[in-house]
């Protein structure tokens, strides 16, 4: 009898220290945050804070890992994992989640914008709230708006001070339609080319310029292989940060609760960070040798008003016509 329970307490005793290990994994949550900046950026930097306040909040149970750079490939292809659930989570472009939810190209008409905060108010507010169920509907829960700042057009051949100084330029540009018809507009050659591949297509020559954000000229370099810069204003651009709606749907509401704190406290730093940036950056860059021109905005957005036209006659214009009321 001895023999008999001592044998089932060392079962007992196995089968408990078998299961331990198994409830520790059960326990723990490892995500994964792909997007395509470069360390440094503002996007990176508000990625690698989520991730670790998501960690001390959930006592190191969920463990975010951010890969940058397009580790994970361009934007288009992370849009894709998240809708499959492939990927957790991504700091994306604007251009590129337009493609899954076209309705987010609405903040990208030209001259909209002047700032980034004029944006903003709209995206907080009851506009954005109906963006981010548009989202939802396509597979993709919106975790914050985050900062891609107001963008500015370089190139190596010449100074752009006024409309005709576009004609013919090679301009690289990301997956964004809207984009593409603001070149076309101004006289250019619009060429899509991955941000990853960008630095080297400018240094071969295959395009002769591309327009970003100065926190993005500045991160990745492209002042060493631009020398012309145009404060050109054109677009503002967000940076959608996105959980995949299959990720969100497994996990419990209390976990929902603390991604989404993280996630607001790390939309405020980017867009902090954003901002702090775009004051310093034009000096540090003019510092480099990059000679920088404003042009006639005016004429810049008279070119481009057919832009404006077209958008309102596709399948996104009645949520286009409520952001261009209210922004203007």
């Amino acid at each position: 009898m001895q023999r008999k329970t001592f044998t089932r307490t060392v079962f007992a005793v196995a089968v408990l220290a078998a299961a331990l290990p198994l409830a520790a994994q059960a326990q723990t949550i490892k995500l994964t945050l792909g997007h395509g900046a470069a360390p440094g950026n503002p996007r990176h930097e508000a990625a690698v804070k989520f991730a670790e306040v998501v960690k001390a909040r959930t006592g190191g149970r969920i463990d975010v890992q951010v890969a940058p750079s397009a580790q994970l490939g361009d934007d288009a292809a992370m849009v894709t994992a998240l809708r499959t659930g492939a990927l957790d989570m991504s700091a994306n472009s604007q251009g590129a989640v337009s493609a899954a939810v076209p309705e987010y190209a609405a903040y990208g008409m030209p001259f909209l914008f002047s700032t980034p905060a004029q944006a903003f108010k709209l995206l907080d507010g009851p506009l954005g709230q109906e963006l981010a169920q548009k989202s939802a509907d396509k597979g993709m829960v919106v975790l914050g708006y985050w900062d891609n700042g107001i963008r500015h057009m370089s190139n190596s051949k010449r100074p752009i001070a006024k409309v005709e100084d576009m004609k013919g330029l090679k301009m690289r540009t990301p997956p964004d339609a809207v984009l593409v018809d603001i070149m076309q507009a101004l006289g250019a050659d619009a060429q899509q080319i991955k941000f990853a591949e960008l630095y080297v297509a400018l240094q071969q020559g295959v395009v002769d310029g591309q327009e970003n954000p100065l926190v993005n000229i500045h991160a990745s370099k492209l002042y060493e292989v631009q020398k012309h810069l145009a404060l050109t204003s054109h677009m503002f651009q967000m940076t959608p940060f996105l959980m995949s709606k299959r990720t969100w749907d497994r996990l419990p509401d209390t976990d929902r609760k603390i991604v989404q704190e993280a996630a607001t406290e790390a939309t405020a730093l980017q867009r902090k960070m954003s901002q702090d940036a775009d004051d310093k950056l034009l000096e540090e860059l003019k510092a480099k040798g990059v000679q920088v021109t404003t042009v006639d905005k005016a004429a810049f957005a008279k070119a481009t008003s057919a832009v404006d036209a077209k958008w309102l006659a596709t399948p996104i214009g009645p949520y286009l016509k409520k952001v261009i009321a209210a922004a203007r």
